[in-house]
């Protein structure tokens, strides 16, 4: 169901804005919505915008991604910003997931689907930080997504830092794996190195 926009009572002359439905949005909604800034969420039936990016999380994102790509089977693709949808309310946008790779069809594709994803990846910001490290981790592991990965700067010297969660299929939990800072080696979801020391970082 796609709310009707109607105008808010002090909004500017010409501006509307959604109103939400009664039991909140869907995922349909999610790309059907007009005007949507880029990178909106999906979490519990409501939209969530993101707010500008810190040097820290696009470059860490980076990092990340061509270290990933560099080490991944061809049955595995790497995406960055891309929605994932968990169910009919949840469409959270990982900044990074590894996909299985007949999931991919096609460029125009806007969206994949849990069962599809091996690894979401969040770099917390703080916008965000309480979904990062408690609602979307949560929701992942629901879903059912066999890793997730937090990774956020830590101390004075705001160093990059991994940590590595894998699934638990009884308790459908993540457990922590490993705690990375300089050197990310990892098995799952395949043999993963990556240097991701400040200065790897700030070489970028």
């Amino acid at each position: 169901m796609t709310a009707e926009p109607l105008a808010e009572p002090n909004a500017a002359p010409g501006r509307r804005w959604p109103v939400p439905p009664r039991d909140g949005y869907t995922v349909d909604d999610l790309f059907t919505l007009p005007d949507l800034p880029p990178h909106t969420e999906l979490i519990d039936g409501s939209l969530v915008f993101v707010s500008p990016q810190r040097d820290f999380h696009s470059t860490m994102i980076d990092l990340l991604v061509a270290g990933l790509r560099r080490t991944a089977p061809r049955e595995f693709k790497v995406r960055r910003e891309m929605t994932v949808v968990l169910d009919r309310r949840n469409g959270p946008e990982p900044d990074l997931s590894v996909i299985r790779a007949e999931a991919v069809t096609g460029l125009e594709q806007n969206r994949f689907q849990a069962a599809d994803v091996m690894l979401a990846v969040e770099v917390v910001s703080p916008d965000s930080e309480a979904r990062d490290r408690d609602t979307k981790p949560h929701k992942y592991a629901a879903a059912g997504i066999p890793h997730f990965w937090l990774v956020e700067m830590t101390g004075e010297g705001k160093h990059p830092v991994v940590r590595v969660y894998e699934l638990d299929p009884v308790t459908k939990a993540y457990a922590l794996t490993g705690t990375h800072r300089e050197q990310l080696k990892v098995g799952d979801p395949f043999d993963i190195d990556v240097d991701i020391s400040l200065d790897a970082l700030q070489e970028l």
